[in-house]
């Protein structure tokens, strides 16, 4: 659920949206890993300034917690 709405909102922001790919990593039962690997020149767009974006991103992970007991790691990687 949360992946899917990062890789929609990601692909809103950005230039290139075809080059936005999402991927999790399971550590446990409690905690996921939230990888959004972009274009290098997309990286600055969903950071934001001063870290807005990504922080608006964190605060919806965080959201799903609630429901879902899951803590969520969001990182922003280069492609």
């Amino acid at each position: 659920m949360i992946t899917n709405f990062i890789e929609n909102y990601a692909k809103l922001i950005v230039s290139y949206p075809e080059e936005i790919s999402i991927s999790t990593n399971i550590v446990d039962e409690t905690f996921t890993e939230i990888t959004i690997k972009a274009n290098s020149a997309d990286i600055g767009k969903l950071i934001g300034k001063n870290g807005n974006m990504i922080n608006a991103l964190k605060t919806m992970a965080n959201g799903c917690k609630a429901k879902d007991g899951i803590s969520y790691k969001i990182q922003v990687v280069s492609v």
